[in-house]
């Protein structure tokens, strides 16, 4: 298929997500080396699954052990994960960038149309990662704002009140863009310097702050910090191995754009779909994905509601269940 055909089909909600999930895997299963190789690690047979939910995930850690992509074409991007010096980190190459903007814009826009909101925008620390893909979104939507009223945000160099004024006067909501640990940041240094009605969408980004903090707990201290009421926090759910993000909008429960579909799966056995309320390890669908692999098994531990719903845990920390060593023997 060109690329132009595949977005066509994988972003149409007119056809069945069943329908664009057997077509995605059956491009992977010829076209993807790596995604070949998991599957005969598991010994996959050649019969084709039934369903989105019998199709094998691949454990996300393979985005640090080779190159994920098919027929070995050349990336326009690549996005590598954070991490500290020395470590092992996932690369993501990007062979349509089209594919992440579409992506980007349909949930983004769905949630906070442009026309609405303007953002401000604040990554401390993601800045000495040129090639994150959250910074990369931010600068596309901060790009994108033809009012010219979202931005990068530099303490320093910008008074947050002056800001939200010209943004309330332009008729528009103001919207923080940041991660987690930069908020509290901001809230220990007394610099929520904000007047009006803003909300926030928290990135997560916890694992680099100095202590350990639920989501109901960092919901709070956002809230309090800040003066606004829970409702106005939300929270987006990304990485460098997906092209899709999804949002829990006022609360902590987060929904997968139409192309995507999450499942909670049992980490000793991660073909078995756990029951609500029970947890597991957070398995993703996400169909823009379709030039590296859509089937992503994470190291993320959630749990599912009975709406299709999730939550995130934290990390998962066990043993590798059976497929995740599948490229150790690898020549």
């Amino acid at each position: 298929m060109k690329k132009k055909d595949w977005a066509g089909l994988l972003f149409d909600d007119s056809v069945s997500f069943n329908e664009r999930c057997s077509k995605a895997f059956s491009f992977q299963k010829k076209r993807n080396q790596i995604y070949g190789l998991f599957l005969s690690a598991l010994g996959y047979n050649d019969s084709e699954p039934s369903g989105p939910q019998e199709i094998p995930l691949m454990p996300i850690r393979a985005f640090r052990q080779a190159i994920i992509t098919v027929d070995n074409a050349s990336p326009q991007l690549v996005f590598k994960s954070s991490g500290t010096a020395g470590m092992n980190r996932s690369s993501h190459f990007i062979h349509d960038v089209k594919m992440y903007t579409r992506a980007i814009s349909l949930e983004f826009y769905n949630h906070f149309p442009g026309d609405k909101y303007a953002l401000l925008c604040y990554m401390p620390g993601y800045s000495e990662n040129p090639d994150s893909s959250l910074i990369w979104m931010a600068n596309y939507l901060v790009s994108g704002d033809e009012s010219g009223l979202s931005i990068f945000w530099d303490p320093e160099k910008v008074s947050a009140a002056e800001w939200e004024n010209r943004v309330i006067k332009a008729g528009k909501i103001p919207l923080i863009f940041g991660a987690a640990f930069g908020l509290l940041d901001l809230i220990e240094q007394h610099e929520t310097h904000f007047t009006g009605p803003v909300e926030i969408i928290e990135t997560g980004g916890m694992k680099t702050y100095r202590r350990e903090m639920s989501k109901k707990q960092l919901r709070q201290r956002l809230s309090e910090g800040f003066s606004i009421p829970q409702h106005s926090v939300h929270s987006e759910y990304g990485m460098c191995e997906l092209l899709s993000q999804m949002y829990a909008i006022g609360n902590e429960w987060f929904s997968a754009p139409q192309w995507a579909q999450v499942t909670i799966r049992d980490p000793e056995d991660p073909k078995r779909i756990c029951s609500p309320g029970e947890e597991g390890k957070i398995g993703i669908i996400d169909l823009a994905n379709i030039y590296s692999c859509p089937f992503i098994l994470t190291d993320d531990m959630g749990v599912a509601d009975v709406y299709g719903r999730f939550r995130v845990l934290g990390r998962w920390h066990d043993n590798d269940p059976r497929g995740c060593n599948f490229l150790i023997d690898r020549d």
